[in-house]
């Protein structure tokens, strides 16, 4: 009696784990570029208010530090150059919204001159920019 002969096995290559250990390494290669950022913000010591909201649109930031150095969205500029950006902005937009940051060191009279270079321009919607009082 012959005994029939059990087909060759084809050699194939499962997919499935490769899939898996490449979802894996790309989540681990995102994850692991998120955490190698840096965040550069500009270095303000902002004023305290118990009334604080973050519901504001912001789409130009002007920030003021101690030493009294002005900049346009993280780019350091004179009052000068800030109405000219400003203009440009009013051009690009209807109703630019400004965000003043400055510090709580900084005189009273440096930020009245920024906000009147801000309404100068025809921008009328600004706010400035404090973090929450701790009780």
């Amino acid at each position: 009696m012959r005994l029939p002969k059990a087909p060759k096995r084809k050699a194939r290559i499962e997919i499935i784990p490769m899939i898996d250990t490449m979802f894996f390494l790309l989540v681990f290669f995102m994850i692991a570029t998120l955490s190698m950022t840096v965040q550069h913000g500009m270095p303000v010591n902002l004023p305290e208010a118990s009334s604080v909201t973050d519901t504001f649109p912001e789409q130009a930031s002007l920030t003021l530090t101690k030493k009294g150095r002005l900049y346009f969205n993280k780019e350091a500029i004179t009052l000068v150059e800030l109405q000219s950006r400003l203009v440009h902005l009013l051009e690009t937009d209807s109703e630019p919204s400004i965000v003043i940051n400055a510090d709580e060191e900084v005189v009273h009279g440096r930020v009245i001159e920024v906000m009147d270079t801000v309404r100068r321009t025809g921008i009328t919607t600004m706010a400035i920019a404090t973090k929450p009082k701790k009780n």
